[in-house]
């Protein structure tokens, strides 16, 4: 596929510019909480290294299951869906922020994350619908890229509210529940467009399109799975740069130079899974990813820990907006909502395992399950290298044209 020169491309839709407002600003909020995390749960409220593990696995199960759901209810209304996800995100920010005993911030977290479940499919649905196959990539590109930036803004804004409250961590985290207000709110700049009324229930043969996925979705489903039985949170990567001695405020700062590279690399991601299979530019992804946990886990001291995060950016960038478009362009437009649900769902609950495992087998300073992951990550790569079937496409009759 050739890439139009950008001065010919279409705009990005006004929706896609409306989410992307709208993630970014709960975004800014979700990551003045992430950071401190650690800190709270393990310092604060006392609790073992594993129960972050925890945390975050159960947070992305809830996520995980809701996005499933959320693939068969929001076939034909987004917004309201959409409304209520981030609406519910706010309140389990809340929930964190008034916690006194670690579950209760468990709790938090799982309803922070059905909200996340709830809205992700349709939004992402949503996007896709609205950008041609072929500008997919730029479009999701762009709109990670803002998420991104709240990622930036919030641990930076979450790291000066920590020196003027003299380092109470629970006040930040209350705070953080006012940029996932406005978040909520902004959603109702979106204009979701009409779409077909039918009088009747499908059944029989377009029943079966809505709910089932091609050869060629779980041809790329089944790689991205078992990558994703190994990417656990990177919540415990904070907690590595923690444990090989880096200070609160420093391990927030390396936190937002990694999503500053996230930020700037999202969408020319994007723009270039426009141009080239996105097999190859997840692949170059986890080729970043292999070499970060690796890295980390063979390395000593701080030092390693400043230099890897900050290119570990390139690893969502080449790997989040692009799994979207890739799944996107596989799916017929019939299913897919569901398509992207399945994604989420079993994408989540590897990462569950993944989160569960590796907080298990942390020890000290995580060096085994950091090395294991690389060299499954690398395995991986190779795999989506190698297998040129992963770069399928839906069917033409199905209601959409050949992917990249």
């Amino acid at each position: 596929m050739t890439e139009a020169p950008e001065a010919q491309r279409p705009p990005l839709a006004r929706n896609v510019k409306v989410l992307g407002a709208v993630s970014l600003a709960q975004d800014t909020g979700s990551e003045m909480l992430y950071p401190l995390l650690p800190a709270f749960i393990t310092g604060t409220l006392g609790a073992p290294v594993v129960a972050l593990g925890v945390a975050e696995g159960l947070a992305d199960a809830a996520s995980a299951g809701m996005k499933l759901i959320a693939g068969r209810v929001a076939d034909h209304r987004r917004r309201p869906w959409i409304a209520f996800g981030y609406g519910i995100a706010a309140v389990g920010k809340a929930i964190v922020a008034i916690a006194f005993v670690w579950p209760i911030v468990i709790l938090g977290r799982v309803v922070d994350r059905i909200g996340k479940g709830i809205r992700g499919v349709p939004r992402d649905a949503l996007i896709a619908d609205e950008t041609p196959e072929g500008d997919r990539g730029r479009a999701f590109g762009f709109h990670r890229s803002l998420d991104t930036t709240g990622a930036v803004l919030g641990p930076l804004l979450g790291l000066a509210l920590l020196h003027l409250v003299d380092g109470r961590i629970r006040i930040a985290l209350a705070v953080a529940v006012v940029p996932a207000v406005i978040s909520a709110g902004l959603v109702a700049l979106v204009h979701e467009s009409p779409r077909p009324v039918t009088t009747t229930t499908p059944s029989g043969p377009e029943r079966a399109v809505q709910r089932s996925l091609s050869p060629q979705v779980w041809r790329v489903l089944v790689p991205l799975i078992v990558f994703a039985l190994v990417n656990s949170t990177d919540v415990l990567l904070l907690q590595h740069a923690s444990d090989v001695g880096l200070s609160t405020t420093s391990v927030v700062a390396v936190y937002v130079v990694f999503n500053v590279v996230y930020a700037t690399l999202g969408y020319p991601a994007g723009r270039l899974a426009d141009r080239y299979p996105h097999r190859r530019i997840f692949a170059a992804g986890l080729v970043v990813f292999a070499v970060v946990y690796i890295g980390l886990g063979a390395a000593d001291g701080p030092g390693a820990v400043w230099t890897l995060l900050p290119l570990y950016g390139a690893f969502p960038a080449l790997t989040d907006g692009v799994s979207r478009a890739w799944i996107s362009d596989l799916a017929p437009t019939a299913s897919r909502t569901w398509a992207l649900g399945v994604h989420g769902a079993t994408t989540g609950l590897a990462i569950l395992a993944a989160g569960l495992w590796s907080g298990l087998a942390w020890g000290t300073d995580g060096r085994v399950p950091l090395i294991i992951s690389g060299i499954v990550a690398a395995v991986v790569a190779i795999w989506l290298i190698i297998d040129r079937g992963t770069a399928g496409s839906a069917s033409p009759s199905l209601g959409s044209s050949p992917s990249s």
